[in-house]
């Protein structure tokens, strides 16, 4: 799993053009609304439901928007009924793409996605295309600030707890799980004193594409316009962009 940093950087840089847009509260609800529809309310017994809620509360949503997502999901209240799809295909140069999204109306949704793939030199093949390509894997980061913990103790600590490896740049540790272990790792580390900036269950390449400038450039404006659609919860990618290019370029 070595290089997932690679995958991170824009990763992190998604997170923050998702805040502002203002739209993050929307897709998180979403989020919510589908692991209670799936799995009930409580989130006691439905991890899913309470990785969800952790991850809207991590964004500082209000405690009311995620109470009212688990009601509209298990019947409390009325609301609109969405369903989940992924979508895969390629994007410039053959960068491998997955698509989620949860959805009222999928003929509309996935018109959108497709018109996203032609417009920027892409194109969106079958399901199972790349999904092949990415391992599901709970995904920590800390923020080396917060803590005076080394990497060594760090990484005893991950161990015992039940983490499957741990990646460390200048700025970060990034802590990889099974994704069934993901909530018992989280607790075990924050019970340790430990805060993340990131904490969820997510796609992670297993190999990377590699793209100049111009290739670059143009994968990332087919990133912002499907994580522009309100429809979009999360686009995966293997796009490895060189740091230098990822500045000049935002």
């Amino acid at each position: 799993m070595a290089g997932h940093s690679k995958w991170s950087n824009i990763k992190h840089r998604k997170g923050a053009q998702d805040a502002k847009r203002g739209k993050l509260f929307m897709k998180l609800a979403r989020e919510i609304f589908m692991a209670a529809k799936q799995g009930g309310g409580d989130q006691e017994t439905n991890p899913a439901l309470r990785i969800a809620v952790d991850k809207a509360r991590s964004n500082n949503m209000p405690k009311d928007n995620i109470d009212r997502a688990i009601k509209k999901a298990t019947g409390d209240l009325e609301g609109v009924n969405y369903e989940e799809y992924t979508y895969e295909g390629y994007g410039p140069g053959g960068v491998a793409v997955m698509v989620k999204v949860l959805t009222d109306n999928k003929n509309r949704t996935a018109a959108d996605v497709r018109h996203a793939f032609n417009k920027n030199d892409g194109n969106l093949g079958e399901n199972g295309c790349v999904s092949f390509m990415f391992n599901r894997s709970g995904y920590l980061v800390i923020d080396r600030q917060t803590t005076e913990a080394d990497e060594e103790e760090l990484m005893l600590e991950v161990i015992e707890a039940g983490g499957e490896e741990m990646e460390t740049t200048e700025e970060q540790f990034e802590i990889y799980t099974d994704p069934e272990s993901f909530s018992d790792v989280k607790q075990a580390l924050e019970s340790s004193g430990y805060a993340f900036t990131t904490s969820e269950v997510t796609m992670i390449p297993e190999t990377y594409t590699e793209l100049g400038e111009e290739g670059v450039e143009k994968m990332l404006k087919l990133i912002d316009m499907l994580e522009d659609n309100d429809d979009v919860q999360e686009v995966y990618h293997n796009l490895d962009a060189d740091e230098a290019i990822l500045e000049k370029l935002s």
